[in-house]
């Protein structure tokens, strides 16, 4: 098969070194929502491992859309920290992306500062929180948000953003029956649960201009049983992107809040998770319930591929990022291969930063992720981190349990 990873990616105004990106996994690396030297650390590290762009993860396009307190909130503060890090980064040959959303319902008034807001009221079980129903005429000015953060991201120095459309955040709570039973002009039909998608990436698109990429994060399946986007509503949505000038869109799938592992595959390891814990109440219910919470989904590699396959072929002309489940170099070729523009990872390149510059050197090669998914139980309560690349001593019950799912992960 041909080496398609080291050909250049052209992605809007913006060319790659190559095909590789890393996905923008959440670090939880900013405490008091500031740039820290740990996430300076990673992404230059990233960059220096031979990546085409890094991608900093989930930066809130204003207060009411955080949801972890170690999270971006784009404002003037953050400019010079996120200027530093996009020299370091450009400095190492790598892009610098940047993604920008709202959490809509996934927030709680001790982080965001306010009533969480989302496409309708309710109660949200993942905070817990009640939940307010965004008034039709704060949709202009939210969608505006976005646009101002654009502005923000390239005064710091990025040469892309990814607006997060996905996962349940606040754009597909708008896209999504799952959350959205609004009977105004928002809701009701996929045009109308569209409406505020475009409003934030018409906006989006004005800021970026000429010299900024634009990438759009979206679903295509939730792992829901029901209601939920079809798959087939789904390929509307990816053409109504198309049509508003979106450069390129990454295809992913699931809900953080209502099927988490449907986005990540595998099993949660839910001691390590409430071992981070600092609420008591917090972790022994989740210890107590955590498996049915949080429902163990198979992880196969590149288990995105059979769903995103049927984008490419809707949308021809499209230019599609491949996410999920890339660890090893054959299979990022045979996904290249299908015509996507590039690749995302995560998980690769927290177990090897250097990965992609292992690639060059043995186009066959593998990183030594066993699937554990330690690193997502472990950001929920403190810097993302794979437990290879750690220099503490994990209690042996910890040890234990990454073991037994690494082992019944690879049999």
């Amino acid at each position: 098969m041909q080496n398609k990873i080291f050909e250049e990616a052209h992605i809007g105004p913006l060319t790659l070194r190559n095909r590789t990106i890393r996905s923008a996994a959440f670090e939880s690396m900013c405490p008091g929502h500031l740039p820290s030297q740990m996430l300076y650390d990673y992404h230059t590290d990233v960059a220096r491992g031979g990546v085409g762009m890094t991608t900093v993860a989930y930066a809130a396009v204003t207060e009411s859309g955080l949801s972890f307190d170690r999270q971006l909130v784009m404002c003037k503060d953050i400019l010079p920290g996120l200027r530093k890090l996009t020299d370091g980064i450009h400095a190492e040959g790598a892009a610098a992306g940047i993604q920008l959303g709202h959490c809509g319902n996934m927030s709680h008034k001790e982080i965001c500062g306010c009533i969480p807001v989302g496409a309708c009221t309710g109660f949200n079980l993942y905070s817990p929180t009640i939940v307010r129903g965004l008034r039709r005429e704060e949709l202009p000015p939210l969608a505006r948000k976005f646009g101002d953060a654009v502005n923000m991201a390239r005064e710091a120095g990025f040469d892309s953003v990814e607006i997060h459309c996905g996962h349940g955040y606040l754009i597909d709570q708008f896209l999504n029956t799952y959350f959205n039973h609004r009977h105004d002009e928002y809701g009701g039909t996929l045009e109308n649960r569209m409406r505020f998608m475009t409003l934030c990436m018409e906006e989006v698109m004005k800021a970026a201009g000429n010299d900024m990429a634009v990438i759009a994060k979206m679903n295509m399946r939730d792992g829901l049983k029901h209601p939920g986007t079809t798959i087939d509503e789904s390929i509307q949505i990816a053409r109504r992107l198309q049509e508003l000038g979106t450069h390129a869109i990454v295809l992913s799938g699931g809900l953080v809040s209502a099927t988490p592992m449907y986005v990540m595959r595998g099993e949660m390891p839910i001691y390590t998770m409430t071992h981070y814990m600092d609420k008591a109440w917090l972790k022994y219910g989740v210890r107590a319930f955590g498996k049915m919470m949080v429902p163990t989904v198979d992880y196969t590699e590149a288990y995105f591929l059979e769903d995103a396959l049927a984008f490419r072929k809707a949308l021809p002309d499209m230019k599609f990022i491949y996410v999920g489940g890339l660890v090893a170099g054959d299979k990022i070729n045979e996904v290249l291969s299908h015509g996507f523009e590039a690749v995302q990872m995560a998980r690769s390149l927290l177990n090897e930063r250097d990965f992609v510059n292992q690639l060059k050197k043995d186009p066959h090669h593998r990183c030594t992720c066993g699937h554990s998914n330690y690193c997502i139980a472990r950001m929920y309560s403190r810097e993302m981190a794979c437990h290879k690349q750690l220099c503490e001593q994990l209690p042996k019950a910890i040890v234990k349990e990454i073991e037994r799912i690494e082992k019944e992960q690879n049999r």
